[in-house]
């Protein structure tokens, strides 16, 4: 095995056929070739700027050829891209920054901070080279900022250096293929999805901002090989025209994976249906990458509403929350995993304690069951559930539920205080069309248990979710208790 930097790898992709797209955003490309280039004179505009091996840049940029340009010059420095999302509240990104300490920050141009930085539009000076910088392996791949749940940022450093295995071919899946890139790359899986392609050869294509027709229109344009969803993709997609959704040529489709979110089992089942059971696919596992599981269309279909099996000798255990005790088959409690092998954590939190029990086995916060055959099912986040007269109630469970109704088009369930009951549960719902509270209890009367159906529900315009399918319901709660 012969492992290169991230960088050097890009630059061998140049090497091979420098006139090959790699990435596609809307209506503009870059060649191997211009990607190399571009970003080869931007990290020496980096290098003369401070940036080091080891340090942090943070991206402060919307999908598009900046943003990548801007990470591969990140990575060919050495140093570790931390790309956040610029639509984030000041105090969410100064929290951010001052966790990174970043050398360089990339964008937020309008926002006062004590990092140098240059503008979202930056070129750099014409005369600077575009051959690479002395090499350098980065120490981690990336940072992520993460806190979404809590409203506490933290930084989730991986314990991977960006180095490649150079004798590894493209995805085996889609070997020199095309790869949608829907969601947006501040994110974990959109942003791993971007990696692999730039490092194995797959040609990436992007959307600024995700669009259910605009999706449907490039996989038939791009004869898009691979895609992932997030579950609110999927629904948006659903909701299409159906003359509109099976009018486009998607036959090029060879893998669709879902994750980042629990998938409600309609839809799920829904896109099984609609391309096949050898085509859908589904995925969990956090940022942290402890573990994973996989589960494929046609497993599904033989265990409904599960996210499959442990991966690549994975181990998982479920365990009571509060105890610590490992809990029996079909029980809903804490999942807890353990890489292969026990080798260690693979991650490393700024900003926040990781949850491990003192024989290392860790958590991410998720909720979930294992049946007989070992297939996994969530739940929720631990830190969103609603104890309901000291029944459980999972907001996730609710909003599958409430989004099965052809009018509601999004949905986020909190738990409000009251004093009768400890919590009771409040549904917050945007809708395509009017739909009175009677008609939604009737409805998940048939779905739901009776103490899981909301007390109460309200109406918004607003958008629940942000561009990755996360709802924030820290933020929904603390505004409406004031």
């Amino acid at each position: 095995m012969s492992k290169i930097s991230y960088g050097r790898a890009i630059t061998l992709r140049a090497e091979e056929d420098a006139d090959r797209i790699a990435v596609v955003c809307e209506d503009e490309c870059l060649s191997r070739g211009e990607l190399e280039r571009r970003a080869n004179r931007m990290a020496h505009a980096f290098a003369a700027r401070g940036v080091e091996p080891g340090r942090i840049v943070t991206i402060g940029l919307p999908n598009g050829l900046e943003f990548i340009v801007a990470a591969v010059a990140t990575w060919k420095c050495g140093a570790i891209p931390n790309p956040i999302s610029p639509r984030l509240s000041v105090p969410e990104i100064i929290g951010i920054l001052d966790l990174a300490e970043p050398a360089l920050v990339v964008g937020f141009d309008d926002l006062e901070h004590r990092y140098p930085a240059l503008p979202s539009d930056f070129e750099p000076a014409s005369d600077l080279p575009d051959t690479p910088p002395p090499d350098s392996v980065s120490p981690h791949e990336r940072a992520l900022a993460s806190g979404g749940s809590t409203g506490r940022p933290k930084l989730i450093l991986l314990r991977v250096p960006a180095e490649h295995d150079s004798e590894t071919p493209g995805t085996v899946l889609t070997p020199k293929g095309s790869v949608l890139v829907p969601g947006p790359l501040y994110h974990a899986a959109p942003f791993g999805s971007l990696t692999q392609c730039l490092l194995t050869g797959e040609k990436a294509i992007l959307l600024r901002r995700f669009d259910a027709s605009s999706c449907l229109e490039l996989i038939e344009r791009h004869r898009v090989d691979q895609v992932l969803f997030v579950p609110t993709m999927m629904h948006r997609i659903w909701r299409l025209p159906e003359a509109e959704r099976m009018g486009r040529d998607v036959s090029s489709l060879r893998v669709v994976f879902t994750g980042s979110a629990p998938c409600p089992a309609w839809l799920m089942r829904s896109f099984i249906e609609w391309l096949g059971p050898d085509v859908m696919h589904e995925v969990y596992g956090g940022s942290e990458r402890i573990g994973g599981t996989f589960i494929t269309g046609h497993e599904w279909l033989e265990h409904p509403g599960s996210v499959g099996r442990v991966t690549r000798g994975t181990q998982i255990r479920i365990l009571d929350p509060d105890s610590g005790d490992p809990l029996p088959i079909g029980e809903i409690g804490e999942i807890y995993m353990m890489p292969a092998g026990g080798q260690g954590s693979t991650y490393r939190y700024v900003g926040a304690e990781a949850r491990v029990t003192g024989d290392g086995w860790e958590s991410v916060g998720d909720m979930g069951r294992l049946d007989e055959d070992g297939y996994l099912y969530l739940a929720d986040r631990r830190t969103d559930l609603i104890l309901c007269g000291g029944r459980n109630v999972y907001p996730a469970q609710v909003e599958a539920a409430l989004e099965e109704h052809p009018r509601v088009d999004s949905s986020a369930v909190i738990g409000l205080p009251d004093e009768d009951m400890g919590q009771t549960v409040h549904a917050i719902l945007q809708t395509t069309e009017p739909v009175d509270d009677e008609t939604l209890r009737l409805h998940l009367r048939e779905r739901l248990v009776h103490y899981a159906i909301p007390r109460s529900f309200e109406r918004v315009s607003t958008a629940l979710r942000d561009d990755a399918g996360k709802v924030r319901r820290w933020e929904l709660r603390a505004k409406r208790l004031g």
